[in-house]
């Protein structure tokens, strides 16, 4: 997965799109098309919704290059964010309106507000859970190295940090270190795993 692209870079290929070079547009959706459409999917949980808003994103870089801002972030970041916010608009259309008529023709709301309370909490409950966990994905992505191996030992294939130490070739305290900072960088999802489970951005438990 690409890592986040030099500033220079960034304002480069926004000056190419301005100028509608699609040749711009191939090389962006190569690097980022990937992490958009995992990010889609893990919101989502669906594979056509994914496709579907990996090309609304990239369609909407193509259409509105000048929306980027180099002094906000990278154009990795932007593009992220993107497809966060479309990811959301795809999951709250999914679901029903509370508003909906039924049969008599009366808004199903006047019967049901304490339903429609809680479905909207669900949805937005939903929401977070789904933002939390592709936050997480981004996260593990992006950490370094040396982090992301030590917690792929510890979490996926089970090793303690002593097996972990001895996997990296690092002491026990050093393969601590980069567990804690590992976890640390996590906890900024405002998700923490469950005991027994993988973190978030790991897939299934085993």
């Amino acid at each position: 997965m690409a890592k986040d692209a030099p500033p220079r870079w960034d304002r480069r290929m926004q000056q190419r799109l301005a100028r509608g070079e699609a040749a711009a547009l191939g090389e962006l959706y190569d690097r980022f098309a990937p992490l958009v459409h995992s990010q889609a999917h893990r919101m989502l949980d669906d594979e056509s919704a994914a496709d579907l808003v990996t090309r609304e994103v990239f369609g909407y870089v193509w259409e509105n290059p000048d929306a980027y801002d180099p002094k906000q972030g990278s154009m990795r970041s932007w593009v992220v964010r993107l497809t966060h916010r479309q990811s959301v608009r795809r999951l709250r259309a999914a679901e029903p309106s509370p508003f909906a008529r039924g049969e008599d023709g009366s808004e199903d709301g006047e019967h049901g507000g304490g339903e429609d309370t809680a479905a909207r909490q669900e949805l937005e409950e939903r929401v977070r859970r789904a933002t939390a966990a592709a936050r997480a994905d981004y996260i593990v992505a992006s950490m370094p190295a040396p982090l992301r191996a030590a917690l792929e030992l510890a979490y996926i294939q089970r090793r303690d940090y002593r097996q972990t130490a001895a996997d990296l070739g690092v002491t026990a305290d050093e393969a601590r270190r980069r567990l804690r900072l590992g976890l640390q960088l996590l906890s900024t999802a405002g998700t923490r795993p469950l005991e027994g489970s993988a973190p978030p951005g790991y897939g299934r438990t085993l």
